[in-house]
């Protein structure tokens, strides 16, 4: 069963935005129905993916895991991101960036340490004790709540990807349309509801943006699985 939904780029940010994460939840699980009888588990990248991943795998009955991974910020602008690493050491650069910055192997591995340690608290935080879900002949389906680069979904479709799932999809209510393009190479299928053609930021398609804090992403973990006992 193939579920790719992409739709035109478009550039009617006014007429089209979400309401906020849960809602651009609720739309999104619309288009994941049909994977429900498939036993999935649903993969949030925190913290902005959670409320959104919530929502489908409250729609979809399964259960809520998440994934660790980090933008790997330039020096000196954090915005700016040159790679991510996901909680299992997964890593992808932008080898464009590193060059246009001049970025060397000694700066690099400082910031690597720096975000992977920040990604190893984030763990504890988030999933503590209990060891994550297995993923080995699953269908897995990785949500955030929008997509620029892609860099950091790149990292966590393939540290998901090294666990053997039997199906992987990507699922965000926004993406740019040529980094869906790439992620199509990285995933089974891609579930995109708006591709604008001028992202300019995920959040400008949500009329909410507020930020997820640790605390949401550990009610949530909770709530399913004490759903799940």
């Amino acid at each position: 069963m193939s579920i790719s939904a992409v739709p035109e780029p478009m550039d009617e940010p006014q007429q089209s935005r979400f309401a906020d994460r849960r809602d651009a939840g609720r739309r999104l699980a619309e288009q994941l129905l049909p994977l429900a009888e498939e036993d999935p588990i649903v993969v949030a990248l925190p913290r902005g993916g959670v409320p959104v991943a919530d929502e489908v795998a409250r729609a979809l009955g399964a259960p809520l895991e998440i994934l660790a991974v980090r933008k790997l910020g330039a020096p000196h602008n954090p915005e700016y991101g040159i790679g991510a690493i996901a909680e299992d050491g997964t890593r992808v650069f932008d080898p464009e960036a590193l060059a246009v910055l001049g970025i060397d192997n000694r700066v690099l591995a400082e910031i690597v340490a720096r975000e992977s340690e920040e990604l190893r608290r984030r763990v504890v935080a988030y999933r503590g004790d209990r060891p994550p879900l297995d993923l080995e002949g699953r269908t897995v389906i990785v949500v955030d709540d929008g997509v620029a680069t892609g860099v950091t979904d790149t990292a966590a479709l393939r540290s998901i990807g090294r666990h053997g799932p039997r199906r992987l999809v990507l699922a965000v209510p926004v993406a740019a349309p040529e980094s869906v393009s790439r992620l199509r190479q990285e995933a089974d299928d891609v579930v995109c509801l708006m591709a604008p053609a001028l992202l300019y930021g995920v959040g400008q398609w949500y009329r909410d943006f507020s930020q997820v804090s640790d605390d949401e992403v550990i009610a949530a973990l909770n709530a399913s699985t004490d759903a799940a006992t």
